[in-house]
This record gives structure tokens, C-alpha cells and sequence, in this order.
């Protein structure tokens, strides 16, 4: 049984293959024209699709998966393994409900709080009954890279490293030692906040930002490159 989870996110396009119910491979998708879509459908055959998107995709890619498999597009109406009891459901963005299904699916029986580390950062708290209560959004380091660079006059665009001192020596490390140790620090931080509200609380990180934070992180944390894959995975046998 093959599966493929669909991740349009503001920085990439990206499709997980399941086979299964074990992740095989992750393609990273150079856009979301009709001929990128068919040529996965023709190379892995799918049963069953599931797009999680929070841009502005190409909705022609939709009627093709559908026709090509059991598809289901991610949104506030889809079965969940969990409710949002709070708020707008219509406003909770997918990747935030695909992170936060994947930590329910992997610690059932504890409160948790899945940070996502992407264009913004993302914390999402679920409670143990399954509640996604909601949590906080800030901006992403990238975001912070490029908003100093573009809201000043001198500051330049610096790429992350990760060698840099507490104490930076010039322009580029100061901006280093501000934006990644300071992102570190928040984290820890929103993290002794939560867990000085709730008992027997599961902390889970996800993102390619991942490496340059958790070398400075004092809590303890359930990492996972893929977790929003297996949050769609678990959401698409919800739907199935």
C-alpha cells in the first residue's frame, strides 16, 4: 500500500512516500505544476494521497491525485486524531494540525507540545485528551536573518552557521550569536513555561532548522525530521 504525503510549506514543496506504513523516501519538489504530480503518480502508483498546504498551490494537481488515488486534502473538516475544541478550526493552519496529530499518534497518553521549525516558528499544545488547545507563533530564524537585513540600512543577509562564539566579533557573528542562541533560548524558555502548567509533558521538535538549535537546548526533546510526514500518514488512514 503506497501513500504520498504532499507538504507545501511557504519555504519548500515536498512529497513523503509510504509504503505500508513505513516512510521510504522524501522528494523535494521543484514546483507544483500538473507534469511534476503525474510524474510521481506514474513513478510510485499510489492508493492513497494527502496534501498539506498553507500557499497558494496549483488546485489542478488536486482533480489528478484524486483520480489516481484515495486523496484527501487536509483542512478543518478532515477526521482527526484529535479535536480543536478552541478558536477557529478554520484558521489552524495544516502543518500545525499534521505536527500535532503525529504526537498524539506517538505519545497517546501524555500532554505534548510539538514545535515546528519552519518559516515561523510554531508551538502547538495538545492535551492529554487529545485537545489541540493552540499555543504560539513567532518568526522563523530565516525570517529574522532577512527582516534585519531589509528593515535596516547597513545590517547585511548573513546564511546560519554553525560556528560561531556567545560573543560575536563582527557584524555577521553578532547577528549569529543574536538570532540563533537567542531562538535557543526562547525555546527553552516557552518550554519551562508549559512545563510549569502541566504535568507528565512530552516536548517534540521538527523542521530543518533542527541542527542549529538543539546543541544549546537544556530540555529534553523528542526530535523527528519527518514528523509532519507521519502526522499526514496518520491522518490519512483517519480518512481512508
Amino acid at each position: 500500500m503506497v501513500t504520498l504525503c504532499f507538504d507545501f510549506g511557504n519555504t519548500r514543496l515536498k512529497c513523503a512516500v509510504f509504503i505500508d506504513g513505513s516512510l521510504q523516501k522524501v522528494e523535494v519538489l521543484q514546483n507544483d505544476t500538473t507534469t511534476i504530480i503525474q510524474d510521481l503518480i506514474t513513478l510510485y502508483k499510489p492508493d492513497k494521497s494527502i496534501l498539506s498546504s498553507v500557499i497558494k498551490h496549483n488546485i489542478e494537481i488536486e482533480p489528478i491525485l484524486a483520480s489516481k488515488s484515495h486523496f484527501h486534502k487536509l483542512n478543518h473538516f478532515s477526521k482527526l486524531p484529535l479535536t480543536t475544541p478552541v478558536g477557529k478550526p478554520s484558521t489552524i493552519g495544516a502543518d500545525r494540525l499534521a505536527i500535532s496529530a503525529a504526537s498524539v499518534y506517538l505519545f497517546p497518553e501524555n500532554h505534548t507540545l510539538s514545535i515546528g521549525l519552519g518559516t515561523c516558528i510554531t508551538y502547538n499544545f495538545t492535551n492529554k485528551s487529545h485537545e489541540f488547545l493552540g499555543g504560539g507563533i513567532s518568526p522563523g530564524m530565516h525570517l529574522r536573518f532577512k527582516s534585519m537585513n531589509e528593515q535596516t540600512a547597513l545590517l547585511p543577509l548573513v546564511i546560519p552557521q554553525h560556528d560561531y562564539p556567545l560573543v560575536g566579533y563582527d557584524t555577521n557573528t553578532n547577528l549569529q550569536s543574536g538570532v540563533i542562541l537567542g531562538i535557543s533560548k526562547e525555546i527553552d524558555g516557552i518550554i519551562e513555561l508549559y512545563k510549569e502548567k502541566y504535568d507528565n509533558l512530552k516536548v517534540l521538535m521538527t523542521g530543518g532548522d533542527m541542527p542549529f538549535f538543539t546543541p544549546h537546548l537544556q530540555n529534553k526533546i523528542f526530535t523527528d525530521a519527518n514528523l509532519l510526514f507521519k502526522g499526514l500518514y496518520a491522518i490519512s488512514e483517519c480518512n481512508a
